[in-house]
């Protein structure tokens, strides 16, 4: 009898325990009546685009310069065999040097204020993102961020810095560095 008695005791605190911690805090969230649970809005208004590029600082031929990045801070690079209307690194080429690509919907958009301009240019490789016209690539040899190893790679491919000037305009030709 007093097995009993302790029993539905510790059954009765168990349930009254079990009923406190199933239910929580009533401000943070409940179950609606169609089965799904309602979710708390942020308390911050989100961006309706996400920003693609980002600017950082890194050693480009051994000097620290401002270098355009993706958001995850890998360093982009522009091809000067790529003209303003056609990618010229597509299939296995695209699998060395992966293209910049905008999946969102509007323009794509930095970090932070840049002088030029970012675009966007339908090709082979999908809707990928240019910057004064020069489309943009991340290296897959850089496996941090900050580093260049592809800085002048066949006299071809270059970090692209927020002063790249539009694609088209004359401007000097980039010395490559030993490649």
């Amino acid at each position: 009898m007093l097995f009993r008695k302790y029993l539905l005791r510790f059954s009765g605190i168990l349930f009254v325990t079990l009923l406190i911690v199933g239910c929580g805090n009533s401000s943070s969230s409940s179950t609606s009546s169609n089965g799904t649970t309602p979710t708390t809005a942020p308390t911050t208004a989100p961006t309706s685009v996400p920003s693609v590029v980002k600017t950082a600082q890194a050693t480009v031929k051994g000097s620290s310069e401002t270098i355009l990045t993706n958001a995850q801070g890998m360093t982009l690079y522009y091809f000067t065999s790529d003209t303003a209307t056609k990618a010229a690194c597509t299939g296995s080429c695209a699998g060395i040097w992966p293209p910049l690509l905008f999946t969102g919907s509007g323009s794509p958009t930095s970090a932070s204020t840049l002088p030029g301009t970012l675009s966007l240019m339908t090709n082979a490789n999908g809707n990928q993102v240019e910057y004064n016209g020069h489309l943009l690539y991340t290296y897959s040899k850089d496996t941090a961020p900050g580093q260049t190893n592809g800085e002048g790679l066949f006299g071809k491919w270059f970090v692209a810095t927020p002063t790249l000037q539009q694609q088209g305009t004359p401007q000097s030709t980039p010395t490559p560095s030993g490649y």
